[in-house]
Protein backbone atom coordinates (compact mmCIF):
# COMPACT_ATOMS: atom_id res chain seq x y z
CA UNK A 1 0.00 0.00 0.00
CA UNK A 2 3.05 2.30 -0.66
CA UNK A 3 0.86 4.36 -3.19
CA UNK A 4 -1.19 5.48 -0.13
CA UNK A 5 1.52 6.59 1.73
CA UNK A 6 2.00 10.70 2.71
CA UNK A 7 5.58 11.15 3.97
CA UNK A 8 7.94 8.46 3.20
CA UNK A 9 11.82 8.67 3.61
CA UNK A 10 13.92 7.62 1.17
CA UNK A 11 15.95 4.22 2.61
CA UNK A 12 19.55 4.31 0.85
CA UNK A 13 21.24 7.49 0.16
CA UNK A 14 23.82 5.42 -2.38
CA UNK A 15 22.07 3.04 -5.21
CA UNK A 16 24.29 1.33 -7.91
CA UNK A 17 23.19 2.42 -11.62
CA UNK A 18 22.59 -1.84 -12.29
CA UNK A 19 19.85 -1.40 -9.13
CA UNK A 20 18.51 1.95 -10.86
CA UNK A 21 18.03 0.14 -14.06
CA UNK A 22 16.66 -2.81 -12.37
CA UNK A 23 14.14 -0.79 -10.57
CA UNK A 24 12.99 1.21 -14.44
CA UNK A 25 12.53 -2.31 -15.89
CA UNK A 26 10.19 -3.10 -13.18
CA UNK A 27 8.69 0.05 -13.68
CA UNK A 28 8.19 -0.95 -17.44
CA UNK A 29 7.20 -4.19 -16.88
CA UNK A 30 3.79 -5.98 -16.67
CA UNK A 31 5.06 -6.84 -13.01
CA UNK A 32 4.69 -3.33 -12.20
CA UNK A 33 1.08 -2.75 -11.39
CA UNK A 34 0.29 -0.01 -14.24
CA UNK A 35 -3.34 0.81 -14.37
CA UNK A 36 -3.33 4.35 -15.42
CA UNK A 37 -0.56 6.90 -16.81
CA UNK A 38 0.34 8.10 -14.06
CA UNK A 39 3.50 6.77 -13.34
CA UNK A 40 4.88 7.12 -16.97
CA UNK A 41 3.69 11.05 -16.70
CA UNK A 42 5.89 11.21 -13.37
CA UNK A 43 8.90 10.25 -14.58
CA UNK A 44 8.37 12.88 -17.59
CA UNK A 45 7.50 15.07 -14.90
CA UNK A 46 10.63 14.72 -12.67
CA UNK A 47 13.05 14.70 -15.88
CA UNK A 48 11.55 17.87 -16.93
CA UNK A 49 12.59 19.28 -13.67
CA UNK A 50 15.75 17.95 -12.99
CA UNK A 51 17.45 21.19 -13.37
CA UNK A 52 14.94 22.90 -11.08
CA UNK A 53 16.28 21.35 -7.54
CA UNK A 54 17.36 23.48 -5.16
CA UNK A 55 21.07 22.71 -3.10
CA UNK A 56 19.21 19.85 -1.30
CA UNK A 57 18.04 17.64 -4.56
CA UNK A 58 14.47 19.12 -3.75
CA UNK A 59 11.44 20.08 -5.67
CA UNK A 60 8.24 21.24 -4.65
CA UNK A 61 4.99 20.09 -5.89
CA UNK A 62 4.33 22.61 -7.62
CA UNK A 63 7.14 21.98 -9.92
CA UNK A 64 6.66 18.75 -10.03
CA UNK A 65 2.66 18.85 -10.87
CA UNK A 66 3.10 21.94 -12.76
CA UNK A 67 4.43 19.45 -15.54
CA UNK A 68 2.25 16.47 -15.06
CA UNK A 69 -0.74 18.84 -15.27
CA UNK A 70 0.40 20.14 -18.64
CA UNK A 71 1.23 16.99 -19.87
CA UNK A 72 -1.70 15.10 -18.80
CA UNK A 73 -3.94 18.40 -20.00
CA UNK A 74 -3.08 17.97 -23.53
CA UNK A 75 -3.06 14.55 -23.61
CA UNK A 76 -6.64 14.16 -21.69
CA UNK A 77 -8.08 17.66 -23.56
CA UNK A 78 -6.32 18.69 -26.51
CA UNK A 79 -5.50 15.06 -27.56
CA UNK A 80 -8.83 13.34 -26.11
CA UNK A 81 -6.89 10.06 -24.82
CA UNK A 82 -7.87 7.92 -22.05
CA UNK A 83 -5.32 7.48 -19.17
CA UNK A 84 -7.22 4.06 -17.30
CA UNK A 85 -7.05 0.25 -18.03
CA UNK A 86 -10.56 -0.09 -17.75
CA UNK A 87 -13.47 0.46 -19.85
CA UNK A 88 -16.21 3.03 -18.88
CA UNK A 89 -13.57 4.65 -16.47
CA UNK A 90 -11.79 7.32 -16.03
CA UNK A 91 -8.37 8.07 -14.16
CA UNK A 92 -8.60 10.61 -11.20
CA UNK A 93 -7.26 13.27 -12.49
CA UNK A 94 -8.85 12.93 -16.15
CA UNK A 95 -12.01 13.73 -14.18
CA UNK A 96 -10.23 16.99 -12.15
CA UNK A 97 -9.59 17.86 -15.86
CA UNK A 98 -13.11 16.81 -17.40
CA UNK A 99 -14.46 18.69 -15.05
CA UNK A 100 -12.39 21.87 -14.55
CA UNK A 101 -13.20 21.73 -18.65
CA UNK A 102 -16.73 21.96 -18.66
CA UNK A 103 -16.48 24.28 -15.35
CA UNK A 104 -14.96 26.89 -18.04
CA UNK A 105 -16.03 26.11 -20.81
CA UNK A 106 -12.18 25.76 -22.20
CA UNK A 107 -12.20 24.20 -26.14
CA UNK A 108 -10.62 21.19 -26.94
CA UNK A 109 -8.17 22.93 -28.84
CA UNK A 110 -6.48 24.84 -25.93
CA UNK A 111 -3.56 23.36 -25.03
CA UNK A 112 -1.88 24.28 -21.41
CA UNK A 113 -0.05 26.89 -22.40
CA UNK A 114 -2.94 28.87 -23.75
CA UNK A 115 -4.82 29.21 -20.62
CA UNK A 116 -5.02 31.96 -18.41
CA UNK A 117 -1.96 31.71 -15.86
CA UNK A 118 -4.25 32.09 -13.10
CA UNK A 119 -6.69 29.16 -14.33
CA UNK A 120 -2.90 27.52 -14.67
CA UNK A 121 -2.38 27.30 -10.79
CA UNK A 122 -5.79 26.69 -10.17
CA UNK A 123 -5.74 23.47 -11.98
CA UNK A 124 -2.32 22.41 -11.10
CA UNK A 125 -3.64 22.81 -7.70
CA UNK A 126 -6.51 20.43 -7.76
CA UNK A 127 -3.92 18.05 -10.10
CA UNK A 128 -1.77 18.37 -6.97
CA UNK A 129 -4.20 17.29 -4.77
CA UNK A 130 -5.46 14.38 -6.46
CA UNK A 131 -2.19 13.43 -6.66
CA UNK A 132 -1.18 12.92 -3.23
CA UNK A 133 -3.40 9.91 -3.15
CA UNK A 134 -1.55 7.51 -5.44
CA UNK A 135 1.04 8.99 -7.40
CA UNK A 136 4.09 10.12 -5.32
CA UNK A 137 3.90 6.08 -3.22
CA UNK A 138 3.61 4.36 -6.33
CA UNK A 139 7.20 5.02 -7.91
CA UNK A 140 8.41 5.25 -4.13
CA UNK A 141 7.19 1.54 -3.82
CA UNK A 142 8.15 0.21 -7.17
CA UNK A 143 11.87 1.09 -5.98
CA UNK A 144 11.73 -0.01 -2.84
CA UNK A 145 12.07 3.68 -1.55
CA UNK A 146 15.42 3.89 -3.05
CA UNK A 147 15.03 7.23 -5.05
CA UNK A 148 13.38 9.58 -3.13
CA UNK A 149 11.61 10.88 -0.30
CA UNK A 150 8.61 12.84 -0.30
CA UNK A 151 6.36 14.95 1.91
CA UNK A 152 2.88 15.65 1.11
CA UNK A 153 2.20 17.93 4.09
CA UNK A 154 5.10 19.91 3.05
CA UNK A 155 4.45 19.51 -0.32
CA UNK A 156 8.14 18.50 -1.53
CA UNK A 157 9.99 15.51 -2.63
CA UNK A 158 14.07 15.31 -2.70
CA UNK A 159 15.91 13.08 -4.87
CA UNK A 160 18.86 10.80 -3.22
CA UNK A 161 21.83 11.87 -5.09
CA UNK A 162 22.93 8.63 -6.48
CA UNK A 163 19.34 9.13 -8.48
CA UNK A 164 19.71 12.21 -9.50
CA UNK A 165 23.31 11.55 -11.12
CA UNK A 166 21.81 8.91 -12.80
CA UNK A 167 18.99 10.67 -14.25
CA UNK A 168 21.27 13.20 -15.73
CA UNK A 169 23.59 10.85 -17.03
CA UNK A 170 20.84 8.90 -19.12
CA UNK A 171 18.07 11.62 -19.26
CA UNK A 172 17.29 10.69 -22.77
CA UNK A 173 17.37 7.20 -22.56
CA UNK A 174 15.00 7.17 -19.85
CA UNK A 175 12.65 9.75 -21.74
CA UNK A 176 12.34 7.63 -24.56
CA UNK A 177 11.57 4.60 -22.28
CA UNK A 178 8.80 6.77 -20.35
CA UNK A 179 7.91 7.93 -23.54
CA UNK A 180 7.25 4.76 -25.64
CA UNK A 181 5.89 2.49 -22.85
CA UNK A 182 3.45 5.28 -22.30
CA UNK A 183 2.88 5.46 -26.03
CA UNK A 184 2.15 1.57 -25.65
CA UNK A 185 -0.24 2.06 -22.78
CA UNK A 186 -2.51 4.15 -24.82
CA UNK A 187 -2.72 2.43 -27.88
CA UNK A 188 -4.35 -0.10 -25.51
CA UNK A 189 -7.15 1.63 -24.09
CA UNK A 190 -7.77 4.27 -26.76
CA UNK A 191 -8.52 3.61 -30.70
CA UNK A 192 -6.40 6.65 -32.01
CA UNK A 193 -3.94 5.32 -34.07
CA UNK A 194 -0.92 3.21 -33.70
CA UNK A 195 2.29 3.14 -31.60
CA UNK A 196 4.20 5.43 -33.62
CA UNK A 197 1.84 7.82 -34.02
CA UNK A 198 1.15 8.10 -30.24
CA UNK A 199 4.59 8.31 -29.22
CA UNK A 200 4.66 11.12 -31.74
CA UNK A 201 1.93 13.21 -29.46
CA UNK A 202 3.27 11.80 -26.20
CA UNK A 203 6.74 13.42 -26.91
CA UNK A 204 5.01 16.95 -27.80
CA UNK A 205 2.76 16.99 -25.08
CA UNK A 206 5.23 19.28 -23.27
CA UNK A 207 6.00 21.28 -25.71
CA UNK A 208 4.98 25.41 -25.48
CA UNK A 209 3.13 26.56 -28.13
CA UNK A 210 4.89 30.08 -28.49
CA UNK A 211 7.85 31.51 -26.72
CA UNK A 212 6.49 34.92 -27.10
CA UNK A 213 6.04 35.53 -23.55
CA UNK A 214 9.43 35.57 -23.33
CA UNK A 215 10.68 37.67 -25.85
CA UNK A 216 10.07 40.81 -24.18
CA UNK A 217 11.87 39.35 -21.11
CA UNK A 218 14.87 38.70 -22.66
CA UNK A 219 15.15 41.91 -24.92
CA UNK A 220 15.38 43.80 -21.98
CA UNK A 221 19.02 42.58 -21.51
CA UNK A 222 19.99 42.15 -25.15
CA UNK A 223 21.69 44.98 -27.35
CA UNK A 224 19.33 43.90 -30.19
CA UNK A 225 21.25 41.81 -31.80
CA UNK A 226 21.47 37.91 -32.59
CA UNK A 227 22.85 35.58 -29.47
CA UNK A 228 24.94 33.67 -31.84
CA UNK A 229 26.34 35.77 -34.72
CA UNK A 230 25.70 39.38 -33.42
CA UNK A 231 23.24 40.62 -36.55
CA UNK A 232 20.93 43.38 -35.57
CA UNK A 233 18.00 42.89 -34.94
CA UNK A 234 15.34 45.65 -35.23
CA UNK A 235 12.08 43.94 -34.59
CA UNK A 236 10.71 40.39 -33.41
CA UNK A 237 9.27 39.89 -36.58
CA UNK A 238 11.20 36.97 -38.44
CA UNK A 239 13.52 36.24 -34.89
CA UNK A 240 13.50 33.36 -32.42
CA UNK A 241 13.02 32.57 -28.80
CA UNK A 242 15.71 29.39 -29.11
CA UNK A 243 16.57 27.09 -26.43
CA UNK A 244 20.03 27.20 -26.14
CA UNK A 245 20.55 23.37 -24.97
CA UNK A 246 17.97 21.81 -27.15
CA UNK A 247 15.03 21.40 -26.04
CA UNK A 248 14.93 18.07 -27.40
CA UNK A 249 17.22 17.18 -24.59
CA UNK A 250 16.09 19.49 -21.60
CA UNK A 251 12.01 19.68 -22.49
CA UNK A 252 11.25 22.67 -20.55
CA UNK A 253 11.42 26.82 -20.76
CA UNK A 254 14.17 27.99 -18.50
CA UNK A 255 14.37 31.74 -18.93
CA UNK A 256 18.05 31.20 -18.27
CA UNK A 257 18.45 28.20 -21.03
CA UNK A 258 16.57 30.50 -23.98
CA UNK A 259 18.02 33.48 -26.07
CA UNK A 260 17.23 35.37 -29.09
CA UNK A 261 18.37 33.80 -32.27
CA UNK A 262 18.25 35.54 -36.08
CA UNK A 263 16.12 33.04 -37.76
CA UNK A 264 19.25 31.91 -39.86
CA UNK A 265 21.08 30.76 -36.64
CA UNK A 266 18.12 28.82 -35.06
CA UNK A 267 17.36 27.14 -38.10
CA UNK A 268 21.17 26.51 -38.84
CA UNK A 269 21.53 25.42 -35.36
CA UNK A 270 18.37 23.03 -34.90
CA UNK A 271 19.08 20.19 -32.22
CA UNK A 272 22.23 21.01 -31.51
CA UNK A 273 24.71 22.15 -29.20
CA UNK A 274 26.52 25.18 -29.71
CA UNK A 275 30.12 25.42 -29.03
CA UNK A 276 31.64 25.94 -25.62
CA UNK A 277 32.13 29.79 -26.08
CA UNK A 278 28.71 30.10 -26.54
CA UNK A 279 27.93 28.44 -22.58
CA UNK A 280 30.62 30.95 -21.19
CA UNK A 281 28.76 33.82 -23.01
CA UNK A 282 25.71 32.54 -21.80
CA UNK A 283 27.05 32.35 -18.07
CA UNK A 284 27.52 36.21 -18.79
CA UNK A 285 23.77 36.61 -19.91
CA UNK A 286 22.25 35.47 -17.43
CA UNK A 287 24.34 37.43 -14.82
CA UNK A 288 23.07 40.53 -16.61
CA UNK A 289 19.59 39.13 -15.83
CA UNK A 290 20.13 38.48 -12.89
CA UNK A 291 20.97 41.97 -12.01
CA UNK A 292 18.37 43.09 -14.03
CA UNK A 293 15.36 45.22 -12.27
CA UNK A 294 13.05 44.31 -14.67
CA UNK A 295 13.58 40.39 -13.97
CA UNK A 296 13.96 40.81 -10.07
CA UNK A 297 10.26 40.73 -9.32
CA UNK A 298 9.82 37.20 -11.04
CA UNK A 299 11.13 34.05 -10.19
CA UNK A 300 12.34 32.93 -13.08
CA UNK A 301 16.40 33.23 -11.82
CA UNK A 302 15.91 31.93 -8.66
CA UNK A 303 17.15 28.57 -9.09
CA UNK A 304 19.90 29.29 -11.31
CA UNK A 305 23.29 28.93 -10.68
CA UNK A 306 26.33 28.78 -13.11
CA UNK A 307 27.30 25.24 -12.26
CA UNK A 308 23.92 24.26 -13.33
CA UNK A 309 24.05 25.25 -16.61
CA UNK A 310 27.45 23.85 -16.97
CA UNK A 311 26.35 20.55 -16.29
CA UNK A 312 23.02 20.28 -18.51
CA UNK A 313 25.40 20.94 -21.20
CA UNK A 314 28.15 18.67 -20.42
CA UNK A 315 25.05 16.08 -19.61
CA UNK A 316 24.02 16.87 -23.16
CA UNK A 317 26.70 15.88 -24.72
CA UNK A 318 27.31 12.44 -23.18
CA UNK A 319 23.39 12.05 -24.06
CA UNK A 320 24.82 11.90 -27.61
CA UNK A 321 24.49 15.85 -28.83
CA UNK A 322 27.97 16.11 -29.64
CA UNK A 323 27.31 17.69 -33.28
CA UNK A 324 28.94 21.03 -32.17
CA UNK A 325 28.03 24.04 -33.67
CA UNK A 326 28.73 27.80 -34.36
CA UNK A 327 27.24 30.22 -36.30
CA UNK A 328 28.50 30.73 -40.39
CA UNK A 329 29.56 34.55 -39.73
CA UNK A 330 32.09 32.94 -36.68
CA UNK A 331 33.03 30.10 -38.77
Amino acid sequence: MSHKLKVAEARAEYITEQDVWSHFNFIFSPRSKNSTSYKFVLIKSLLENLYNVNELLELNYFQVFESFTKIYWNLVIHHKLNQINMQGKKAGVQTVLEKFQEKFQIEDSIVFDKLPSQLQVELVEKVTRACKINVMGAIYGDTGGTIYSFDNYDEKMKFTPSFYSFMQKFQKIIMYLSNYHLALFLEKFNDQGNTTRLLLKVENVSKRFSLNSFYDLLAAVYQQECFYCGKEIKSKKGNHVDHFIPWSFVQTDQLWNLVIACSGCNLSKNDKLAEVYYLEKLIVRNQDMMDNRVLQSRNDMDLYVPEKLKSLYDYSKKNGYTAIWMPKKAQ
